[in-house]
């Protein structure tokens, strides 16, 4: 537990395998799911926005791992160094060249604020809330997943998948998305008032300020806001 959680944020990494089947249309499955991966990036925005307190997030489809696997690391290496009995040649025919996966593998992962209990549960069990049609678009295609049908048998799959983690993403200020979220949207705004109140006078920038306060309501982290999971700067308010 400790290697994923970091203050308030929880660093989540969840390796799946894929079955190793095809589609009658001859299509592995592995390649389904990046298809439709892909095919998120033409909706308006991820469903992943859906999914409260996500800082950020990543799929992608593993096919493979080349790892060279020499020097080999056993106990008798350092030994070969000084015992030419033990040809290098010799042992070096002993140990494979390469490791390979036996699947493919569904990664995700994601940074979220998960407070001071770390609440992976509470985490998993709101992303299945938010888009549970969803993820049976991706996660259907591997190993285990036949068994989860509701919020606490996701929770069992997920953690059953999880690896240890200790990389997380700096841009969090280890706040409540909802709170970074406002902070967001009030850059942007201050940012506009500033350049369209370039060359007034005090009391017009006075008057201006009144109202950019009562507008934008700094204090209410619910509205306005910056919407989870936009990318565009686009007028909030007109």
């Amino acid at each position: 537990m400790a290697g994923n959680v970091s203050g308030n944020a929880y660093a989540l990494t969840v390796m799946s395998p894929i079955k190793n089947i095809v589609t009658p249309d001859e299509i592995a499955y592995a390649d389904v799911i990046r298809d439709r991966l892909q095919s998120w990036n033409f909706e308006v925005n991820s469903p992943m926005a859906r999914v409260p307190q996500t800082y950020l997030c990543r799929f992608f489809v593993l096919d493979d791992v080349y790892t060279e696997s020499l020097p080999s690391g056993c106990a008798p290496d350092p030994l070969s160094d000084f015992l030419p009995v033990v040809p290098d040649v010799m042992r070096r025919k002993t140990v494979p060249k390469e490791d390979h996966l036996k699947n493919r593998y569904l990664i995700f992962s994601c940074n979220f604020h998960g407070g001071a209990s770390a609440d992976l549960d509470g985490y998993l069990s709101g992303m299945w809330e938010a888009i549970g049609d969803r993820i049976g678009e991706i996660w259907g295609y591997c190993y285990g997943f036949d068994a989860v049908h509701d919020a606490a048998s996701f929770v069992a799959y997920m953690k059953r998948c999880q690896l240890t983690t200790s990389l997380f993403f700096n841009g969090s200020n280890d706040e409540p998305l909802e709170e970074q979220l406002k902070a967001l949207y009030l850059k942007q705004e201050f940012v506009r008032f500033a350049s369209d109140n370039q060359g007034r006078d005090a009391a017009q920038i006075r008057a201006n300020l009144r109202d950019f306060f009562q507008r934008t309501a700094p204090g209410d982290t619910v509205a306005p806001t910056w919407p989870a999971g936009k990318y565009r700067i686009v007028d909030n308010h007109r």
